[in-house]
């Protein structure tokens, strides 16, 4: 058996165990059998409060935990092969500045205009205006090479962060703490009825993936190359940045800023498929899917009964991620 067919084996499993575990943690302890049982999975009645907290409120939770570490992880592999760039990550196009200046802005100006979509439609309009900025930015550069598309990424996103910082000092200081957490990341805004927009993000990239990936495993070789192949090298990747720039608000409007996700599991995810498309997508897919679950799970372990943003979990594990990277290349 393959190491690759080992790899996806073992995935599988482990993102069962942690879909699982995330459904049985929280304030109110379950049981694996309880967790079953509620889902119907095993014949047996269960409390209606269990099969409410279960139902209503962690399932919805774990599977939008699914969803975004399965997007932000594919937009990273995306992102990486497009670029050339081994450490390009879903918030290259300064969405993540983006989105906290809406979500800022609403929370310090406008209060609770459209109910329980309030955040998530102020995170989805900043952050797509930031990646749009970028894109028209970048457009418009004689010569489009991708370091090009970091620098005005980096421009876009000093110029909203420093539009957030103004709107939390001049607005409602007691609206700061709620804006500070929200970009700090979780999974607190899941229902059954928003899963539906964050499998959009999911569907987008998918069917990007179906295709392209050819053209994807040709840009591995070089641009050279891949123009001599046939292949619209400014087009393909102008089709990445715009589907992946929506993929990420998608999610980010959702989840908050969480970070590093995208970065670390194509790395961790090239030993085992190499670095054809085909292989490492999916791959990369049910990786992310396992590294948000886990970091779902801390967040609300470590610190129990409080919630820790995982954006704090998935940074700190990013940090110490992108580090070991620099020292093996400098060894």
């Amino acid at each position: 058996m393959t190491r690759y067919c080992l790899a996806w084996i073992f995935a599988s499993l482990l993102l069962a165990g942690f879909i699982l575990l995330s459904v049985a943690t929280g304030s109110v302890p379950l049981s694996f059998s309880d967790v079953l049982k509620a889902l119907d999975l095993m014949h047996g009645g269960v409390p209606e409060m269990v099969k409410s907290i279960v139902l209503e409120l962690r399932l919805p939770r774990t599977l939008l935990g699914v969803i975004a570490g399965s997007g932000l992880a594919l937009v990273g592999a995306l992102l990486q092969t497009t670029t050339r760039n081994d450490l390009a990550d879903p918030f290259l196009f300064g969405l993540s500045s983006g989105a906290s200046a809406g979500v800022v802005l609403v929370i310090t100006r406008f209060g609770d205009s459209f109910g329980t979509w309030t955040l998530p439609i102020a995170a989805f309009v900043g952050g797509m205006l930031s990646a749009v900025a970028v894109i028209i930015i970048f457009m418009s550069q004689s010569h489009k090479g991708t370091e090009k598309l970091i620098i005005c990424g980096l421009a876009v996103s000093f110029l909203f962060g420093a539009l957030t910082n103004f709107l939390i000092f001049s607005g409602d200081q007691r609206a700061a703490s709620n804006a500070l957490f929200w970009a700090l990341g979780g999974l607190g805004f899941a229902r059954w009825e928003n899963l539906g927009f964050a499998a959009v993000a999911l569907v987008i990239l998918i069917v990007l993936i179906y295709r392209r990936w050819q053209a994807l495993d040709a840009l591995l070789a070089g641009e050279q190359t891949a123009w001599s192949l046939g292949i619209n090298v400014n087009r393909l990747r102008t089709e990445v940045f715009i589907c992946c720039s929506m993929a990420t608000a998608i999610l980010v409007s959702l989840t908050g800023v969480i970070g590093f996700v995208g970065l670390m599991v194509p790395h961790l995810a090239r030993p085992f498929s190499g670095v054809r498309h085909r292989r490492l997508l999916p791959l990369v897919g049910m990786m992310g899917a396992i590294l948000l679950s886990a970091g779902d799970v801390l967040s609300r372990t470590l610190t129990a009964p409080q919630e820790l943003p995982i954006g704090i979990i998935t940074a700190g594990v990013g940090g110490v991620f992108v580090l070991v990277i620099l020292l093996r290349r400098t060894s």
